[in-house]
């Protein structure tokens, strides 16, 4: 049957951590093979002890008292590999009687706590019977009677008190162990639930393996869809590659061709803006400079007035004269050179539409993907086979692996283990009922003593009466002292038996707490399993050697454990590939080369590519020596320059008015402010569309500045730029094309190695997940064995060890007490004497 479960575990293929390769990043175009279908386990191995918890904290302490050492893995180790008894002698060794001291020495806390449990059971059975004994022949305050002391009263409540409290702390102890008891009790009833949990979800981990794998395999499927249609996209993939490359020189020819016959258009544009707006400049200021010498002629005739002469117009008159003279034209356009010339060759240039000619060589080169397309589809169809007979391999591989037989085999073993548990489960039931019941015998034992000290207590509380006499107590308060001494003659009967319970379950529980549980909650119980040779003096990896017969193999207990336990697929966790390496299955790399070789046979011409040909080069040139160049830019920069006039007209009509405003009141004022107007009108009729003129010449004859500057140097290198793409199309092309066919190579490819390693990865952290092996190791260890069973036993034994420790102190206070409630034969006078016996 193990090796049928080894046969199981390898078909949770997948690879080890140890062969897991760094994450692999694809390229673009990153595959989604979704998530691996896994159902969630119903187990959680994880006891929570409620209120009870409290107490069981409080005896792990306890414990760490008796025991403070910590878990003693070199000597276990030592102590397992060595070897006592098989030849005479071997104790008296020294190294065996080293190993036996320091094993002492752990053990000096439970050896010293049981030793006085031992003396206690030996010693007070027979000081119980001393006091039978001596009691029986009227000493030991077996004596009826009584000497009467003064402090009477004050040690009759002192030992009623210390009773009462000794009957309260056993009364604690008896609760926790009668608590620990109860726990016990039901949480074996309710493992059931726990251990049927577990074999459901072990039957989940079998019966959901296949579908595992099948997904796995099926996303194949994702892989090869990816590729082909990559493939059948060939021409947008490949051929925009191509392009893209080829951009980087290609595109910014033609773009800088573009821009050329951009500047050509806008150059037309300028050259005719200039010729106009000088038309328009020179018409203007001859009709500007005409109606300037008449408005000055007009103040002229205005200022000779009689009205001028006079005392208060005369100054203000004198300076308008004086300022007559900046009523002139300032600019002089009709020494500006023409630029017919140039506009007419730049016409004969935009005959050819340049732009069109750039657009067809853009069109052309657009044309790269549907090329790419026509000259592969031959391979196309190679490829496609070769993977279609990839995905048929890995399908006839997976049917040639037993999984049904192995999983229909280890169901029935689960089945038939289950069955057993179920069957001996009512057996385990029984046997817990008897130790349920024998616990509560002992309790039962510690509760009839503490019956009869209460009883004792409380009847000789009551029918205490300090007037009367000790021959003269009353009938209640002499019962009181009939029930603390059958307390105590109870007390020596149950006591050794309770002490001998406790010492038994203090070692065992005690020992199993210190070298079980803790040791497999810091997994330092794995570390000592994994010692070489220790479980077998001939293997040096036990594990390995049940599971692969090979005990080389570095595969440890610590290391399973903790990979179920972050539920890791099984194939990792015991490293499976010893029995079957799945790189074998996942061996694509054949199928990659073909279908790599059938890429690299892609060839493709594109010489058929023309991006501007002889026509458009020509018309590059003959802009160039259009003679923008030679135009005097200087000259019509420095007249742009000038303002209009050399005055503000409308700053001077403002200034004329506000001089009308200081004359007299009459026909001078309204005269001069009708100058004004005149002005004004002037400027916004003839001046301002004169600056609008001048602003567009300015604007042109900086463009066509600009474009002049280099001409010939700048058409010369798009023409170069264009002859450099051509060229890096018609001979250097099949270089970027074996490039980027290379890269689409690694891309289809990658698309497999993605597969590949996202079948490692999942296998190796989701397929077969081993939680429910961690769960059920946790469930028997950690919460039955440590939870459930000794953490109860541990508590069970401290309650009553505790309860047993203070039935010591009880006797005394009960047989001193039980001297003042009972009814005495005789009597004497007062006596201050203390009193022996």
């Amino acid at each position: 049957m193990a090796v049928e479960l080894c046969l199981l575990l390898l078909l949770f293929c997948g690879n080890t951590i140890s062969e897991v390769q760094p994450i692999y990043k694809p390229p673009p175009g990153t595959l989604d093979f979704g998530f691996v279908p896994a159902k969630t386990y119903d187990t959680g191995a994880y006891h929570e002890p409620g209120p009870m918890g409290i107490l069981f904290k409080i005896v792990h302490a306890f414990l760490y008292l008796v025991q403070p050492n910590s878990f003693p893995q070199d000597l276990i180790r030592k102590l397992a590999q060595q070897k006592f008894g098989n030849t005479q002698g071997d104790y008296q060794k020294p190294e065996n009687v080293v190993l036996t001291l320091q094993a002492i020495y752990y053990e000096i806390g439970f050896i010293v706590s049981a030793a006085l449990g031992l003396l206690f059971i030996l010693l007070l059975p027979l000081v119980g019977l001393c006091f039978c004994m001596c009691r029986c022949c009227d000493n030991c305050g077996g004596e009826m009677h009584q000497r009467q002391k003064k402090n009477a009263d004050c040690q009759r409540s002192c030992f009623a008190t210390f009773l009462f409290v000794a009957s309260l702390i056993i009364s604690v102890g008896v609760l926790c162990a009668y608590a620990a008891n109860q726990h016990l009790t039901s949480q074996v009833r309710g493992a059931k639930k726990l251990v049927n949990s577990n074999f459901k979800d072990l039957k989940i981990f079998l019966n959901d393996t296949p579908a595992q794998i099948d997904y796995l395999v099926s996303k194949y499927n994702t892989t090869k869809d990816k590729a082909l249609s990559d493939l059948n996209n060939v021409g947008p993939l490949l051929g925009s590659r191509v392009q893209e490359q080829l951009g980087k020189e290609v595109c910014p020819a033609l773009d800088a061709a573009l821009t050329m016959a951009g500047a050509i258009r806008e150059t037309k544009e300028a050259l005719e803006n200039v010729s106009v707006s000088v038309e328009v400049l020179q018409e203007g200021t001859e009709r500007l400079h005409a109606n300037l010498t008449d408005v000055k002629m007009h103040l002229s005739n205005t200022l000779n007035d009689s009205a001028c002469s006079a005392v208060q117009a005369a100054s203000t008159c004198n300076i308008i004269k004086n300022s007559l003279n900046q009523l002139n034209i300032n600019a002089n356009f009709t020494g500006l050179p023409g630029v017919s010339s140039q506009l007419a060759k730049v016409n004969d240039v935009l005959k050819i539409d340049l732009s069109s000619l750039v657009q067809k060589g853009y069109a052309s080169f657009n044309d790269t993907p549907d090329l790419v397309v026509n000259q592969t589809r031959n391979i196309l169809s190679d490829i496609k086979s070769v993977l279609e007979s990839i995905g048929a391999n890995i399908s006839s591989f997976t049917k040639t692996l037993p999984v049904e037989k192995i999983l229909a085999d280890l169901t029935i073993y689960l089945t038939q283990s289950e069955t057993y548990v179920q069957d001996y489960f009512p057996v385990v039931e029984q046997y817990d009922f008897y130790r349920w019941l024998a616990c509560l015998i002992l309790c039962c034992m510690v509760i009839l003593i503490l019956l009869f000290y209460y009883l004792g207590l409380l009847c000789g509380t009551c029918g205490y009466d300090k007037h009367a006499s000790p021959t003269t107590r009353g009938c209640i308060s002499n019962t009181g002292g009939n029930f603390l001494m059958a307390g105590v003659g109870f007390s020596f009967l149950f006591s050794w038996v309770l002490m001998i319970v406790v010492v038994l379950t203090f070692v065992t529980g005690g020992n199993v707490e210190k070298l079980v549980c803790e040791p497999f909650e810091d997994k330092t119980l794995f570390k000592v399993l994994d010692t070489p040779y220790l479980l077998n003096q001939h293997w040096k990896n036990y594990l390995s050697g049940i599971l692969f017969k090979n005990p080389n193999i570095n595969l440890t207990f610590e290391k399973v454990y903790s990979d179920c336990k972050e539920n890791k697929g099984i194939y990792t966790s015991l490293h499976l590939e010893n029995l079957f390496n799945i790189n074998e299955f996942l061996n694509i790399s054949m199928y990659t080369e073909d279908v790599a070789l059938k890429i690299e046979h892609i060839q493709i011409n594109l010489s058929k590519i023309i991006l501007l040909d002889e026509i458009g080069k020509e018309n590059l040139l003959n802009f160039s020596s259009s003679g923008i160049e030679g135009i005097n830019f200087a000259a019509y920069l420095m007249e742009i320059s000038k303002s209009v006039t050399k005055a503000d007209l409308l700053s001077f009509a403002n200034d004329l008015e506000a001089r009308a405003d200081q004359l007299p009141k009459g026909a001078l004022e309204n005269a001069l402010k009708g100058h004004a107007n005149n002005i004004r009108m002037i400027h916004n009729q003839q001046v301002v569309p004169l600056e609008q003129a001048m602003s567009t010449l300015n604007h042109s004859i900086r463009l066509l500045k600009r474009t002049s500057s280099e001409l010939m140097v700048k058409v010369k290198n798009v023409i170069s730029a264009v002859n450099a793409a051509q060229l890096l199309i018609n001979n250097n092309a099949s270089q970027v094309i074996v490039q980027e066919t290379k890269k689409f190579m690694d891309t289809v490819i990658g698309y497999f190695e993605q597969y590949v390693e996202w079948v490692k990865e999942s296998i190796a952290m989701e397929v077969a997940a081993c939680k429910p092996i961690a769960n059920v190791i946790d469930t028997a260890v950690d919460i039955f064995l440590c939870s459930y069973v000794t953490d109860s036993v541990n508590t069970f034994w401290f309650g009553l060890g505790g309860s047993s420790i203070f039935l010591i102190p009880a006797i005394i206070f009960a047989v001193k007490l039980s001297k003042y409630y009972r009814r005495m034969d005789t009597e004497d006078v007062y006596d201050d004497s203390v009193e022996q016996w």
